[in-house]
């Protein structure tokens, strides 16, 4: 069974479960690009928010890169795995050389994506991070991580679709989370899309620049 014709769609009615938070001068939403933008582009126009972009990069195990041994984000945030990292033994040399390689990835999207925008300053704010899906939540996970050391004020996760315990797994992180629909079985994300064709690089600047002249609340 298909829930979703497409992503845009599915940020609609993940807005309607976010209307207690439309029309506030401190809460900002944040996608997870690629994939999450034009899911939070409907939620941040529905709440009359500001829309960008929280760039996160996994930091995969040298040899086994499925694997994550921690991850970056926007803001020069690390996060590390120190229980994989002492229990596999990898030297710093080496995990410094994977940051440096992943830096440079998430560097250059933020260029394409925000140009010459400073990352946004969440101090204080209620964050709203929105993904097209959540499957084992890792990547959610980095970008709390993030965020708590960015020290945003309050953390919301919304999603239009997880497994009901990779939602659950994720609520004692966070101050809200809010998954529209936790199907069991769960199988992948995509299988719950009738569109979930891949979202380009010209998509997010579309919707972040449109996004950008919709806003009309004052913010503080």
């Amino acid at each position: 069974m298909k829930l979703f014709r497409d992503r845009r769609q599915a940020g609609r009615l993940l807005a309607e479960k976010l209307a207690a938070y439309a029309n506030r001068p401190d809460v900002i939403v944040l996608a997870l690009p690629r994939g999450g933008v034009p899911v939070a582009y409907e939620v941040a126009r529905a709440l009359n928010a500001l829309l960008d972009v929280f760039l996160v990069r996994k930091l995969g195990v040298p040899g086994h890169e499925e694997f994550a041994m921690g991850a970056i984000a926007t803001g020069g945030i690390r996060v590390l795995n120190n229980d994989t990292v002492g229990a596999l033994r990898i030297p710093n040399d080496m995990i410094e050389a994977v940051v440096a390689k992943e830096q440079q990835e998430l560097t250059r999207r933020e260029r394409l994506y925000r140009g010459d925008r400073p990352p946004p300053d969440v101090r204080g704010k209620t964050v709203i991070l929105v993904d097209d899906g959540l499957a084992t939540g890792a990547t959610m996970h980095a970008a709390i991580k993030a965020l708590r050391q960015q020290q945003a004020g309050r953390i919301v996760v919304a999603v239009p679709i997880s497994p009901p315990e990779t939602c659950e797994e994720l609520r004692d992180d966070v101050d809200d989370i809010i998954c529209a629909v936790t199907p069991e079985p769960f199988y992948a994300v995509a299988l719950w899309y009738e569109d979930f064709s891949q979202t380009t690089d010209e998509e997010v600047r579309d919707l972040l620049r449109r996004a950008s002249e919709q806003v009309t609340v004052h913010q503080t």
